[in-house]
C-alpha cells in the first residue's frame, strides 16, 4: 500500500490500528514495530512524521476517546429538563459507562509511569471538564436550588480531580477492593456536600473496570 498522501487519512489510519492493537495486546505489550506491521504499507517515517513515540500515539488515542465522551458531556450540560444536581449525577454515572471506558482499561496503560499522561489527565480535569462542565451545572444546581455551596469553582475542582485521578487504578495500580472502598469514600464525600449522587451501579462499575484493568495489565 502506497503512503497515504493526505496526513488526515495518515493519523487516522494510526491511531484505529494502534488502538486495536492497544485493546487487543496491551500498552505496554504493544511495540512501535507492532503498529508499523499493521498499517498495510505505510513506512516507520509515516509514523515518526506524525508521532515522535507510542506514548505520544496513545495520547492522541486517549484523546481521541475523549471527544466522544465531551459529545455527551455537552448533552448534559446543555439538558434543559434536569435540574444541577441531577446533571452531575447523570455525568458521573455516564462517565463511567461511556464504551470507551473499556477500551481503555483494556488496554491497561501504566499511567503512573509517564508524566506526561498523569499531566494530561491532571490539566483535562482542572482546565478543560472542571470549568467548561461541572462548574456551569453547579451554578445551575445553585440557582435552581438543588445544590448549595460558597465555593462552585472549587467543588468542580475537587469534584473531578477526585473522580478522574484518585479514583484512576491506572494511576494508582490499585485493586477491585481498593477501588470500591475510594468510592464509598468519594460517596460519603460528596454527601458532606449535599450530593447524593452516586449509586451502587456506579461503585459496581468501576469495579468492573478495575477488573478489567487488573486483568490485562
Amino acid at each position: 500500500m502506497a503512503r497515504n498522501k493526505y496526513p488526515e487519512e495518515t493519523v487516522n489510519l494510526i491511531l484505529e490500528t494502534a488502538t486495536r492493537l492497544f485493546v487487543q495486546k496491551g500498552y505496554e505489550r504493544t511495540s512501535i514495530q507492532d503498529i508499523i506491521d499493521n498499517l498495510g504499507g505505510l513506512s516507520k517515517g509515516a509514523i515518526y512524521h506524525h508521532f515522535k513515540s507510542k506514548e505520544e500515539i496513545f495520547i492522541a488515542v486517549m484523546n481521541k476517546m475523549t471527544e466522544e465522551s465531551n459529545k455527551k458531556l455537552f448533552e448534559i450540560r446543555n439538558d434543559p429538563d434536569l435540574t444541577g444536581k441531577e446533571k452531575l449525577k447523570k455525568l458521573l454515572q455516564d462517565s463511567v459507562n461511556v464504551p470507551a471506558q473499556d477500551s481503555a482499561f483494556t488496554a491497561a496503560p501504566n499511567i503512573k509511569s509517564s508524566p506526561a499522561l498523569v499531566s494530561g489527565i491532571l490539566m483535562e480535569s482542572v482546565e478543560i471538564v472542571a470549568p467548561e462542565f461541572i462548574l456551569p451545572i453547579i451554578k445551575q444546581g445553585i440557582e435552581d436550588g438543588s445544590i448549595q455551596t460558597e465555593y462552585p469553582e472549587e467543588l468542580a475542582e475537587l469534584i473531578m480531580l477526585v473522580g478522574n485521578v484518585w479514583l484512576d487504578p491506572m494511576i494508582f495500580d490499585n485493586d477491585p477492593e481498593k477501588i470500591y472502598r475510594k468510592c464509598v469514600m468519594y460517596d460519603k464525600m460528596l454527601r458532606g456536600f449535599g450530593l447524593d449522587i452516586i449509586d451502587d451501579s456506579f461503585f459496581e462499575r468501576l469495579r468492573s473496570l478495575t477488573e478489567m484493568y487488573c486483568k490485562n495489565k
